[in-house]
């Protein structure tokens, strides 16, 4: 069975064998996922601004028409957002994430190079990448829009999916799915906990703006996540699930 601290001194030495590289795929990823955030915080923020302009309508509506153009434009930018966020996310943010998987993976073994987390944009398979990763997205929110706890078990559950594209891009995404659910069987507390590890690095990542993030806690954790598919694959071929 892996430890937390196996796990992350073999991805401290894994990062330091290629640390620019680390640096820089771990920064793309964080950025355009970044851009996807902006999408959520306009939804809640246009949400916001029409609710207040549904208020005050009654009113003001005669006396300051100015008031609802400003409202309405709010909500068009607000919704404006919510879609690009999502887009960039689906079309973009979702592939380079599966990309940058496939670079910390291949980053245990090998130097990689920084221009390979593009790689999965002509792989062949960018529809399917796409259409599980949106999948994958689709049930963890549904499952936490139903119970936060729930949620967080289903997060759990498919942590492995991206990494699974990441070296099988073309595989169904119903086989991709039960992979994950195997390997994680008995390992979500694990995994949780893992996770909760870091909180430490994110909070001196926040005291810094950031710049500890970008050069330090970004790759360490991609790395460390990444040496656990490395133990969960293994496992699984011992298991005989995959081959």
């Amino acid at each position: 069975m892996w430890t937390r601290q196996q796990l992350k001194s073999n991805a401290k030495i894994n990062m330091k064998r290629n640390y620019w590289s680390c640096v820089a795929v771990a920064f793309i990823v964080a950025l355009v996922e970044g851009i996807g955030a902006v999408g959520n915080a306009g939804r809640s923020g246009s949400h916001s601004a029409m609710s207040g302009g549904s208020y005050d309508s009654y009113s003001i509506s005669e006396a300051d028409g100015t008031f609802l153009a400003i409202v309405s434009l709010l909500a068009v930018v607000g919704l404006a957002m919510i879609v690009v966020g999502l887009l960039v996310n689906i079309f973009v943010g979702n592939v380079l994430r599966v990309g940058a998987n496939k670079f910390f993976v291949r980053n245990r073994t090998e130097a990689v190079r920084t221009g390979s987390i593009f790689d999965m944009f002509h792989s062949g398979n960018y529809g399917n990448i796409v259409l599980t990763m949106f999948l994958m997205d689709l049930y963890i929110t549904l499952w936490t829009f139903l119970l936060i706890i729930p949620g967080i078990i289903k997060s759990l559950e498919y942590m492995m999916v991206p990494y699974i594209l990441a070296e099988n891009p073309g595989m169904d995404r119903k086989e991709a799915f039960a992979i994950s659910k195997r390997m994680m069987d008995g390992e979500k507390m694990d995994a949780f906990m893992l996770q909760f590890s870091f909180i430490g690095w994110y909070l001196l990542a926040g005291l810094t703006c950031g710049i500890l993030g970008i050069f330090y806690v970004n790759p360490y954790v991609e790395a460390t996540i990444a040496e656990l598919y490395a133990y969960n694959k293994g496992k699984a071929f011992h298991e005989g699930y995959i081959q």
